[in-house]
């Protein structure tokens, strides 16, 4: 999937001369957390939720030693002052924030989200603003994705070569690892190492399409003492 897949397409924007109240309401009617800056048609900056964690009005702002104040300097002062105390969205917002083109992948914007520390992505055509992507973007491609059509080849055999596929590629793949589908339901085997290993394997397997129910019957050894220790599900049955 892209960016133009699942963005938001009527951004809310605000200039940067609107005030800092009116653009506090607006995210607060509107239930958003942050507003592109737009100035004459053009993305200017950003401003969100963390740019009005420090203000005068809450009494949050800055209070630095005489030493600290020395350390950063007259100038970084100065912008604090601005940033706490300005009326205007142009003295709190992030200048040249960060964008996507409409065609850009899922993975990348994750990954520019992760790298840069950031909740959105204004989507651009050119130097036109038209969509934004944030992270409850994402949550609705993950949420409506959970519901794809299913997989007319997904019958026993092809459920289990894909998880048997899918654990050889990975590092944590467990020793000894066989897989039995039986109408969709599907009983892991083998040695894990650890509770991750378990976990992901599990996960590894509920994620195949195709699959109604895994059960696991995984055992754990330590790979130091030898203790060795039976699945929690066939522990239970046992007992």
């Amino acid at each position: 999937m892209r960016a133009h897949q699942i963005m938001t397409r009527n951004v809310v924007t605000v200039t940067p001369r609107t005030s800092i109240e009116d653009a506090a309401n607006i995210m607060l009617q509107n239930h958003i957390s942050g507003l592109p800056v737009v100035d004459n048609g053009k993305l200017t900056g950003i401003v969100s939720e963390s740019d009005f964690m420090r203000r005068r009005e809450i009494g949050t702002g800055r209070k630095r030693s005489a030493f600290l104040q020395f350390l950063v300097g007259p100038g970084r002062a100065a912008a604090d002052f601005v940033h706490e105390r300005g009326r205007k969205i142009e003295d709190v917002m992030t200048l040249d924030p960060v964008t996507v083109e409409e065609q850009t992948p899922l993975e990348e914007l994750v990954h520019l989200m992760e790298k840069k520390d950031i909740k959105r992505l204004p989507v651009m055509r050119g130097k036109d603003l038209v969509g934004i992507v944030t992270r409850s973007n994402l949550l609705q491609a993950v949420a409506s994705l959970a519901h794809e059509i299913p997989d007319p080849t997904a019958d026993d055999d092809h459920i289990r070569d894909r998880i048997l596929r899918e654990i050889d590629a990975v590092s944590w793949r467990p020793i000894g690892f066989e897989v039995t589908v039986r109408n969709g339901v599907v009983h892991l085997y083998g040695i894990v190492t650890s509770d991750h290993g378990r976990e992901a394997t599990i996960v590894a397997a509920e994620s195949t399409a195709g699959v109604k129910e895994v059960h696991d019957h995984l055992c754990f050894v330590d790979t130091y003492t030898g203790f060795y220790l039976e699945s929690p599900e066939d522990m239970k049955a046992s007992s």
